[in-house]
């Protein structure tokens, strides 16, 4: 299992959801409610017309798409890591040696 370090102040259900974000191969239980509770905890969350909703988080700004089912696509999830791994969360391989992408 992948940890972030200096991030103590995120409950477990974010921690758990950063995890989830950043496992290999890309985990099919990441849910678009989950993703955007963790969001609002790092960050700005606002909603836009059409229902997008626009993200700050650090230095990067990214509008997505809004989602009615738990999946998000591959360039979403990149796009999230990449925002992530930019604001300073950074994944440390766990004692059990599993990975982070």
């Amino acid at each position: 299992m992948t940890e972030f370090a200096n991030h103590e102040h995120l409950n477990h259900h974010h921690r758990d959801t950063l995890t989830t974000l950043f496992v290999h191969p890309t985990s099919g239980n990441l849910k678009w409610v989950d993703v955007l509770s963790l969001l609002g905890a790092v960050g700005t969350v606002e909603d836009k017309s059409g229902g997008d909703v626009r993200v700050v988080l650090g230095s990067e700004t990214e509008v997505f798409q809004a989602h009615h089912d738990k999946d998000l696509t591959m360039e979403q999830i990149a796009d999230l890591r990449r925002m992530f791994r930019h604001a300073g969360f950074v994944a440390t391989p766990a004692a059990d040696g599993a990975q982070e992408g």
